[in-house]
């Protein structure tokens, strides 16, 4: 029998609380609350093209601005990722993602290594899009690698409309985590010669 990839996460500190549930083997359906409609419209797209099962609530500080509980979703996000996909056994590991977006071209590349690390090629124009600062969707992935203990590396190729560079960045990485996490039918143990992830 298949076991079942769930994982669930409480987080709560002075500034947020946060409850998720992620289930990496799912159908690509989302009920996110985070109190940041453009965060919710992206983890959206994200879960949908991830072909993953997400729930969030959210209750933050939002009087003061968005970056704790843009912080923190990811925070929490890459824990249940990293519980999710367990002893990362069978796994394809790598996954990458070409995503064009109308007159933006993203590109996604992120392996499970259990090695944290961020890398970001690309810039925004304008200083929010609705209610999320530009400079914390950045934010949001470089907290999510390092939470999962994931290598990231992301980039803007080229592209004019901030909303459509910061959407398909968040679809290719449901893309490439989708392809990452699948298990792979000739694998035995972890896709490593060193023998662990």
């Amino acid at each position: 029998m298949k076991q079942k990839r769930i994982a669930k996460i409480e987080r709560v500190t002075n500034e947020t609380k946060i409850k998720l549930e992620l289930n990496l083997d799912g159908s690509g359906k989302a009920d996110i609350k985070s109190g940041i409609g453009f965060l919710d419209h992206m983890l959206d797209l994200w879960t949908f093209h991830g072909l993953f099962d997400f729930k969030l609530s959210c209750k933050g500080d939002l009087e003061i601005d968005v970056h704790h509980t843009t912080e923190d979703i990811a925070l929490a996000l890459g824990n249940a990722l990293a519980e999710a996909v367990g002893d990362k056994k069978g796994i394809v590991r790598y996954g990458h993602s070409y995503l064009p977006m109308d007159e933006a071209l993203l590109r996604v590349a992120l392996d499970l290594s259990g090695r944290p690390e961020f890398v970001f090629s690309g810039e925004f124009i304008q200083p929010s899009i609705g209610h999320l600062d530009t400079q914390m969707i950045t934010h949001f992935f470089k907290s999510l690698a390092i939470s999962s203990r994931m290598t990231l590396h992301m980039a803007i190729l080229y592209g004019i409309n901030d909303h459509h560079k910061c959407e398909g960045l968040f679809k290719a990485l449901g893309r490439a985590l989708r392809q990452a996490v699948e298990i792979d039918p000739r694998r035995t143990g972890v896709s490593s010669t060193k023998g662990v992830l």
